[in-house]
Parts: structure tokens; C-alpha cells; sequence
């Protein structure tokens, strides 16, 4: 993975490019926003890390142009500039994040992680995979070892979201909020209920569990 770190504090870019290439990424370094632009624009990089305050060319300016001519280059502004006008500011003139200096090393690479997950624009996901089970997004099919497994609409809403999340755990707030659209707890059982039929079809006729309770936390799918 090819990353470009548009920076012009020599030690901020030597500390980043450093630890981007301890990590495996391919780090270069344009030192000003006119080459930042032209080397974005003209070369072939899986995400730029971009400075607000640049000589040449301002970075908001350089994102600006950059989604001008369509690129779809995921970029993670970096910047001093940490108020609340600056971060809406940089992610509406086309950042896709946004971290604030002094930073951790350990976040900076997290959300670098996090934006080369997402699919790249114009190639959406038609399907998710976790151990042997499957599902098709587009014809909302699901199975497991091959075997069809036929879901209601809200159980394969529920195990959508479990499978964009896999590994980690998912409240009972987030199913909530993200499969009922509730912004409030309606003190029932209907998320256990669902969990349960779910967990029926998919787990019951297997060997291995993948769906999980996590005591006083929420669940988890997960080999």
C-alpha cells in the first residue's frame, strides 16, 4: 500500500513515514500542497495524509481539487487545527477523516486501517464471508456450509450488521439503534428474541458456534 504523507514539518513527516514503513506501507513525503496536488493527482496511492496548513497550495485546497476531478483517493487530513468548524470544514471539502495534533501513532495507523477497509467507490459490496457462512447482499440469500438459510427481514438485518462487525462486540443499544432505528431503549426483550431465533438457524445444525453472548456486554460473531 502506497501512502503519501503531504506534510511540510520535516519531523512530523520523518515520524509518520518512519512507523507507516515499520508497518509495511510504502511512505513518501511531498513537502508542500503544490506537490501534494500534482503527485495525488498524477500518481498511483492507496490514501493520502494531508496538513491542513501548507505552503503553496492550503490542504483544503488541495482535497478540494483533488474531488474536483473526481479522484476518489481516501484522505485523512492532519492538523493543528482542531476545532469543531476546522473538522467540519476539512471532512465537507472531501476528507474522509479527520485527527488532530499532537496524535498517537497507534490512532493515526487505526484510522489508516479503517479507511483502506472501506470498499473503493463504484465497487460496492455484493456479499459477506465469516468462516463457512455467507451472504449474498443482493439477493439477500444466506448459507452456511452451502446449506440455504432462510432468515425473516429483521434476522438478516440483525446478521448483517453482526457480519460488518465481526470479531467485535455489538451492544444491545447498537442493534437498537442500527436494526430497529430506535433512539431509546423500549424496555423489551425483542432483541434477545431475535438473537435467539438467530442463533437457531444459523449455529443450532453446526458444529461451531459463531454467534456468541458477551455476559453484560452484548454479542459477538466470531470463529
Amino acid at each position: 500500500m502506497r501512502v503519501l504523507i503531504v506534510e511540510d514539518d520535516g519531523e512530523t513527516a520523518g515520524y509518520i513515514a518512519k512507523g507507516l514503513r515499520e508497518a509495511g506501507y510504502a511512505a513518501e513525503i511531498a513537502v508542500d500542497g503544490k506537490e501534494g496536488l500534482l503527485r495525488a493527482a498524477s500518481e498511483d496511492f492507496d490514501l493520502a495524509i494531508v496538513d491542513r496548513m501548507l505552503p503553496k497550495v492550503d490542504g483544503i485546497s488541495v482535497v478540494e481539487t483533488l474531488r474536483g476531478t473526481g479522484s476518489s483517493l481516501p484522505i485523512l487530513f492532519l492538523s493543528a487545527m482542531g476545532g469543531v468548524d476546522d473538522r467540519v470544514k476539512g471532512l465537507r471539502a472531501g476528507g474522509d477523516d479527520y485527527l488532530v495534533k499532537p496524535f498517537a501513532f497507534s490512532e493515526l495507523l487505526a484510522r489508516i486501517e479503517a479507511l483502506l477497509r472501506r470498499p473503493a467507490e463504484g465497487k460496492a459490496e455484493t456479499g459477506l464471508r465469516l468462516a463457512d457462512l455467507e451472504i449474498d447482499l443482493l439477493s439477500r440469500q444466506v448459507r452456511r456450509g452451502g446449506q440455504v438459510i432462510d432468515l425473516q427481514p429483521r434476522e438478516f438485518k440483525i446478521l448483517e450488521y453482526l457480519m460488518r462487525h465481526a470479531g467485535q462486540v455489538v451492544t444491545r443499544t447498537m442493534l437498537l439503534e442500527n436494526v430497529w432505528n430506535y433512539h431509546f431503549d423500549p424496555q423489551t426483550n425483542v432483541v434477545d428474541v431475535h438473537i435467539s431465533r438467530l442463533r437457531q438457524k444459523i449455529d443450532k445444525e453446526f458444529d461451531k458456534a459463531l454467534l456468541h453472548t458477551v455476559r453484560g456486554s452484548g454479542y459477538s460473531l466470531r470463529e
